[in-house]
């Protein structure tokens, strides 16, 4: 008599990790993890390896937790995988007071988080290469070499 597994959330091609009660702002850690959004897995990492933030490490982590757990419990290609999803999510807050002067206080709040990273394994998707800046037509330039020719 145990209870019936859980019906799967995510999709066949997904995987993911939790961390809870992370010690830092929600804020905070919403600025790093919106900078790994949407890339590939490799390139994540290196990012949050050589970010300057101290919560960096906390949420490369949390990804390499998604990519072990999408490589060992789903059989998903490493080198395929994309960060599909890096959620913040509001913890609790510590209260604490500061004293101030004439005898007064003042309240200190100490967040903390939570975070979810999904990762998903799709074709890396190349983007179209520009040989012009934007905003720029080669028509001025494909047509004066033909318009020489002609005289």
């Amino acid at each position: 008599m145990s209870k019936p597994n859980a019906i799967r959330r995510l999709d066949e091609s997904e995987a993911q990790a939790i961390t809870r009660n992370i010690r830092t702002s929600p804020r905070k850690l919403n600025l790093v993890a919106a900078s790994i959004r949407n890339l590939p897995a490799g390139k994540a990492i290196a990012d949050l390896t050589f970010s300057k933030r101290r919560v960096a490490q906390h949420v490369k982590k949390t990804l390499e937790s998604a990519i072990a757990n999408a490589e060992n419990n789903h059989q998903l290609d490493v080198d395929k995988l994309v960060v599909k999803l890096a959620e913040v999510g509001r913890g609790v807050v510590m209260k604490r007071f500061h004293a101030r002067g004439r005898g007064r206080s003042a309240t200190v709040e100490k967040w903390f988080s939570h975070l979810k990273i999904v990762v998903a394994e799709r074709e890396p998707v190349q983007k179209p290469r520009r040989d012009t800046k934007p905003g720029h037509s080669n028509a001025k330039a494909a047509a004066a070499p033909a318009a020489e020719g002609a005289a």
